[in-house]
């Protein structure tokens, strides 16, 4: 399957996971091993950690994890042409699309995330035109009028649910819906449930930052997650402490273009078709990867005032964020 195992017995092994923004230190402990494995998924860096019994049995583990993750993207992915919301897509403004209640409930809690949001997040932003770059390339901004017209076929209202016959419907010929937002988030959520009811002890299943915990490190100490300042890479903002809860990070500070001294975030407002400002990264930990990654990206959409007072919405989850002007908020 790929990637590649690392042992780890009475040592510390500190490891990045999220492209500088998040650092796990995984001391073990006694006669169990902690066993963890890299891998390309989803087009993304998934990192499978166990606390498991024996390394013959984490390997077995990690392979479920993978199958899993694998099964999930076979499922969601709008860039294989053959998944159910491939499927979607290409029926957009034709007929609704039977799909399996997995893929029916996922895109039922994308619209409730955008409802909550006042249209902050909205995976329909998939049919947007790609008028921005964040290559280092882009010195002028796109015109009004492209931007736009970029919008045209975005808005989740005209994602059209039934969920009697476990139908998904875009009313609008030419929409997209795409889970990138949150997929990855949902796989995590997955692969921990999974390993969860087989009865492994403790892990964390990392998405290229959108992570899931459970359990325990061998010492019984809960796992550790650092969020590293954007600005500042040697410094850690927060230690989360974590046993059983997720974490998610959106932010610019590694995909963004600049343009007369401003820096413009990879993450589009939905409405409006311009890239998000004033935010540089937004952390946010809880029971869910999937929901914590729908508030994550909402926020760096709405901004620090009113993503703040979102965010105070869900008191199950905490948050880091980042202005771009470096001032950190921690709620």
């Amino acid at each position: 399957m790929g990637g590649y195992y690392r042992i780890v017995i009475k040592c510390l092994l500190p490891a990045v996971l999220a492209a500088g923004s998040l650092t796990v230190g995984l001391p073990a402990a006694g006669a169990q091993v902690v066993l963890a494995r890299q891998v390309t998924l989803m087009g993304s860096r998934f990192e499978i950690t166990l606390t498991d019994k024996d390394s013959v049995l984490a390997k077995k583990h990690i392979d479920h994890v993978i199958a899993e993750v694998t099964r999930i993207e076979n499922l969601i992915s709008e860039w294989q042409p053959g998944t159910q919301v491939s499927e979607i897509n290409r029926n957009a403004g034709i007929r609704p699309v039977k799909v399996d209640r997995e893929v029916f409930d996922l895109a039922r809690r994308a619209i409730a995330y955008s409802e909550q949001s006042q249209g902050a997040f909205d995976i329909s932003i998939a049919a947007m035109d790609r008028l921005w770059t964040f290559d280092g390339s882009m010195t002028g901004m796109p015109s009004p009028e492209a931007i736009r017209k970029s919008v045209e076929k975005v808005g989740y209202r005209n994602i059209v649910l039934d969920s009697a016959n476990s139908t998904v419907y875009l009313a609008l010929k030419g929409m997209k819906i795409g889970f990138g937002s949150i997929g990855k988030g949902y796989a995590a959520d997955k692969g921990r449930e999974l390993m969860q009811s087989f009865g492994v002890q403790g892990g964390i299943v990392n998405a290229s930052g959108d992570l899931s915990a459970w359990g325990a490190q061998p010492d019984r100490k809960p796992w550790k997650i650092g969020i590293n300042h954007p600005f500042k890479p040697r410094k850690i903002l927060k230690v989360f402490k974590i046993k059983e809860a997720s974490v998610a990070t959106s932010g610019s500070y590694e995909r963004y273009a600049e343009i007369d001294g401003r820096r413009y975030s990879h993450i589009i407002d939905p409405k409006t078709g311009y890239p998000s400002t004033g935010l540089t990264s937004v952390t946010v930990t809880g029971p869910s990867a999937e929901f914590a990654n729908a508030l994550s990206t909402s926020v760096m959409v709405l901004g620090e005032k009113e993503g703040i007072q979102f965010l105070k919405r869900f008191p199950a989850y905490e948050y880091v964020v980042v202005t771009d002007t470096g001032k950190v908020i921690k709620g």
